[in-house]
């Protein structure tokens, strides 16, 4: 991180120019007494991030600056595009026209010039594509005697003609190609055949690979994997602080294969709540620097579809010795917390630790206990465990409530299977009091163990949530004024108090879940931080993400550096700056695969809608109104999926769009957010995923 802000430093004087690479290295050298080879390197990546530009021979500047961004292309089917860039702020996208991609494609991370900027726009220049897509999917078609990939991305428009490849094809096939970009020129080589390109299973894998996701692991990993043991060996519970003999549990959903979180209960002399949560020590057996390692850091998350998972460890690991399954003992990093009447941590304490968990239990057995129904032998034998839990929980909820924590309470769907793994219809998932009650005890362990690690001023990766720009939250005033609530004053400072008073004014509304989305829009999105930025959803000013490290890599981050922190009671200056700028990467690593795999999961799951969907067409459905556009109006139905009814479909009437209160409006008809209709599903498209309805 040292070296990196001083290359940036030197760099910004207005630009630096030199004669040859080789004297712009020993200068660097020389100035910070570095040596040349650790200079040239951080010098690559700088490059090869785009945070470095040569403007011209021998003259470099930082991105951004001197009028050039980076950001990412976004291709149009008509030859032009628009790069998208934080730069810029509230800004919209800089403007490409198509004789100036400087031949970059959609997807492309590139560095723009700006060529002017109005009040009609910014517009610009590709000047360089930093870092171009390696990979595309598309459908093999045939053109008179030649063979072209045809790509899904509608975004770029032209095909892409096959070379010769190892790989067998046929026309009508799915496939993944490697691009061959030559000067003016792109080709294909065919490196992966999904299948024939109506099979559902192969839009899905395309879609996988849209995202640069797989489903395997490097031989190398895999064989690293292989020298890890599969129990817990004696060794390595010496100094451990042991657990076993406590009453400890799993609580997942019933298709869940690894375990990485475990609780247990009791109450102290002082009637405290003495909470202890138990994670998998996960960096016991992924040491920093293996190969499972750096496989680990380039996934940065697992990822979840309705058929299958993509997990970020190899399976041995995650659902082996890395997951706390019922019966045999595994090692853990617990965090001991006393919790006093009011939800409070009066003390905690962390330790490395060993666990034998007595039962894996479901939320639905653990929410029948809650329920006083009579439940599996397993739960009824932890029964007062369980309702000790459920009365921490609400407490941990009131005080979370008075905080101004934020719940949107927006569902999620779930996908019915049958007995060959295929999904044969969709609900809304359930969420009740047993899935609250884990989230309620993950989010106390998660803020603790934050707080320790920003008062001990150590390096760590914290999950940040900042404030919602003002502007956004005047938009959601509006357009909730223009549906008839009577809203707060914007107070100087907007909390999530006041946010919460909104979802307040709306609650059991027949528009709260679309309501709820749009407030939900208005804010920012998480992210992963070294910087301890504080929680704005959970109203929290310390908050990480530590229960996780089996599927989230800045969970295995943190528990190295907890790991490092008990075994040492001073961490010198150079480890921490070495930590210092391994947490920095960690937190920008993760938060780039989350969105990734964020957007593949929402795109699999519209996929799948859309192919549950196309055996319904001609059926009549209630929905609610989700949202409303200058060109139809989206309807939701009680199973989550959403379609359109273009504004050709709607009773005949001369529609205007009130953006602010996002109404359609007509002389006779009105159409406005949570109004209730009948519709008839029209259209489902695999291909593009869209769903189209008419009213009924």
């Amino acid at each position: 991180m040292e070296l990196k802000r001083k290359i940036l430093s030197l760099l910004s004087k207005d630009g630096l120019a030199y004669s040859g690479l080789n004297n712009l290295f020993s200068f660097i050298s020389k100035t910070y007494n570095i040596s040349v080879s650790e200079v040239k390197k951080q010098f690559d990546k700088l490059k090869n991030n785009g945070e470095i530009f040569e403007i011209r021979k021998g003259k470099f500047i930082t991105i951004p600056s001197h009028g050039y961004i980076k950001g990412k292309f976004i291709g149009n089917a008509k030859g032009f595009g628009f790069v998208q860039t934080d730069t810029l702020g509230e800004k919209e996208d800089v403007f490409i026209p198509a004789n100036l991609t400087g031949n970059a494609i959609d997807g492309d991370l590139v560095i723009v010039k700006i060529l002017s900027s109005s009040e009609e726009g910014i517009d610009g220049k590709v000047v360089d594509i930093f870092k171009p897509i390696e990979k595309i999917v598309g459908v093999v078609v045939k053109v008179g005697k030649n063979y072209f990939l045809e790509p899904d991305n509608n975004h770029i428009p032209f095909k892409f003609k096959i070379l010769s490849s190892s790989v067998k094809y046929l026309e009508n096939d799915r496939a993944v190609a490697k691009v061959i970009r030559n000067t003016k020129t792109f080709s294909a080589q065919i490196v992966e055949n999904l299948g024939l390109q109506t099979d559902i299973k192969a839009c899905e894998l395309g879609i996988i690979r849209e995202y640069n996701l797989y489903e395997t692991f490097p031989e190398n990993v895999l064989e690293e994997c292989e020298k890890i043991p599969d129990k817990v060996l004696e060794k390595q519970k010496k100094n451990r602080k042991d657990f076993t003999k406590e009453t400890t549990f799993t609580i997942d959903g019933e298709d869940a294969k690894d375990f990485d979180d475990a609780v247990s209960i009791k109450k102290n002399e002082k009637g405290n709540y003495v909470l202890s949560v138990h994670i998998a020590d996960v960096g016991e057996y992924v040491k920093e620097g293996s190969q499972i390692d750096e496989e680990a850091y380039n996934r940065g998350t697992s990822v979840y579809f309705p058929t299958s998972v993509l997990p970020m460890l190899p399976i041995k690991l995650s659902n082996g010795i890395c997951s706390l399954n019922e019966g045999v003992e595994r090692l853990t990093l617990s965090c001991i917390m006393e919790i006093n009447q009011n939800g409070e941590v009066v003390s905690h304490q962390i330790y490395e630790g060993v666990i034998k968990s007595c039962a894996r239990l479901t939320y639905t057995e653990v929410y029948k206990v809650l329920c006083g129904e009579k439940a599996s032998a397993k739960a009824e034998k932890v029964k007062k465990d369980l309702l000790l839990m459920f009365e921490l929980s609400k407490i941990l909820q009131e005080k979370r409530k008075r905080e101004g924590s934020l719940d949107f309470e927006i569902p999620e769907v779930e996908f019915v299977f049958d007995e060959n793994g295929m999904a044969v219809d969709l609900k809304e998932r359930e969420r009740n009091a047993a899935h609250r009650l884990i989230e309620d005890f993950m989010v106390i362990a998660n803020e603790t163990v934050a707080k320790e690690f920003n008062d001990k001023k150590l390096p760590f990766v914290y999950r940040v949530h900042e404030s919602p720009r003002k502007e956004k939250t005047i938009s959601v005033i509006e357009f909730l004024q223009g549906v008839g609530v009577k809203t707060p004053a914007l107070p100087e400072i907007v909390t999530s108090k006041y946010y919460q008073s909104l979802l307040d004014q709306i609650e059991g509304e027949d528009y709260q879940k679309t309501a709820n989305k749009i407030i939900l829009r208005s804010m920012q999105k998480a992210k992963y931080s070294n910087q301890c930025l504080g929680h704005f959803g959970l109203a929290l000013t310390y908050y990480c993400h530590f229960t996780s490290p089996i599927r989230r890599y800045p969970d295995l981050t943190i528990h190295r550096i907890i790991k490092e922190s008990l075994h040492k009671k001073n961490i010198q200056k150079q480890r921490r700056e070495e930590l210092e700028e391994f947490t920095y990467q960690s937190a920008e690593q993760s938060s780039l695969t989350e969105r990734n795999a964020e957007k593949c999961e929402r795109e699999v799951d519209d996929l799948w809608k859309a192919y549950l969907m196309k055996d319904k067409i001609g059926q009549d459905f209630d929905a609610i109104v989700s949202s409303v556009t200058n060109f139809g109006v989206f309807v939701e139905l009680e199973n989550t999926v959403e379609g359109l009814i273009k504004i050709e479909d709607l009773p005949q009437d001369s529609y205007l769009f009130f953006e602010k209160q996002l109404k359609l409006k007509g002389q006779h008809y009105c159409f406005s957010i949570g109004d209730k209709l009948r519709v008839k599903l029209v259209n489902s498209n695999i291909y593009t995923r869209k769903i189209d309805f008419t009213l009924a």
